[in-house]
């Protein structure tokens, strides 16, 4: 595993006194997952809604049980930032990534990826945040108020939220922190007066840190983010790396590794039936490309 640290445009120190985690800018990549003998490496690239390296620690183990089901090997990518997950996928980079919603409607447009397996458990809410103790109880209450986002593309988490505040006529000050869990901390330290995230970064959080936020707003659900292949990657594999999720999700012993991924019930899908709808959500003029 190759790990390096990139500065970024956060306070970090100040990020690094909060007991309860922090997530900066650390670039995970592990060249060979699963099988050793497999002839093709194959990229997998994750979107980092939290710290790489926690991403790091849930994926890598479920990577090591498919390739080993699959026969495949597997190069694990998690960038330093959603921007730079996006510049990979987009540019067609990625063999496989597991991407947000909004994500696969660019990736399919852009080089033709297509969803292979989702969560089938629990849909895809995006969430406003404010301190527990905050007043605010309505979002018209935001008004010319700093909110955080992980990225200008997260799907619930930013361009729903962002949406949701265009129709309703309330003016904000975006602030882009990275992450999801920068989003959560950055509202704790009063660095910004609310924030979006996605119900399932948000339970995935450590205790103390949801105990001091309290849900404001919460979106209509959708199809969870998917784990999508790229078309040059034969039909073959994709079958069997398919098989290998199957496998795990038959295994009762590998319920916290799929739970640790945000895919505890991998569930076989398709852009048409899934995630087609998303393209009338009208959410293309808050798209904000190559994003810093």
């Amino acid at each position: 595993m190759l790990i390096s640290l990139k500065t970024i445009g956060l306070n970090v120190l100040t990020y690094a006194t909060l007991l309860f985690g922090v997530s900066v800018a650390i670039e995970v990549h592990a060249a060979c997952i699963g099988d050793q003998s497999a002839v093709v490496v194959r990229s997998v690239y994750v979107v980092p809604q939290l710290a790489p390296t926690q991403l790091y620690a849930t994926w890598a183990p479920v990577l090591e049980r498919v390739g080993k089901s699959a026969k495949a090997c597997f190069d694990l990518q998690i960038p330093v930032s959603i921007n730079a997950f996006e510049k990979a996928v987009m540019s067609g980079k990625a063999d496989f990534a597991f991407m947000n919603p909004y994500h696969l409607v660019m990736a399919h447009r852009a080089q033709g990826y297509d969803p292979l397996l989702a969560d089938g458990k629990q849909l895809l809410d995006g969430i406003i945040v404010v301190k527990a103790d905050s007043p605010i109880t309505s979002i018209a209450e935001l008004k010319n108020q700093k909110v955080a986002f992980p990225s200008p593309n997260a799907f619930g988490a930013s361009l729903l939220m962002r949406s949701l505040f265009s129709k309703a006529h309330v003016p904000i000050t975006p602030v882009y922190v990275r992450s999801h869990g920068n989003v959560y901390r950055a509202v704790i330290l009063g660095d910004a007066a609310a924030g979006g995230g996605v119900n399932a970064t948000f339970l995935r959080e450590r205790l103390e840190v949801r105990e001091r936020l309290r849900i404001l707003y919460v979106s209509p659900g959708f199809r969870p983010h998917p784990f999508a292949v790229h078309p040059r990657v034969p039909q073959g594999i994709n079958v069997a790396v398919m098989e290998g999720f199957m496998n795990l999700k038959r295994d009762p012993s590998s319920e916290a590794l799929l739970e640790g991924i945000q895919m505890p019930d991998p569930i076989a899908v398709s852009y048409k039936q899934d995630y087609q709808a998303l393209e009338n959500l009208d959410l293309d003029k808050f798209v904000v490309n190559d994003a810093n």
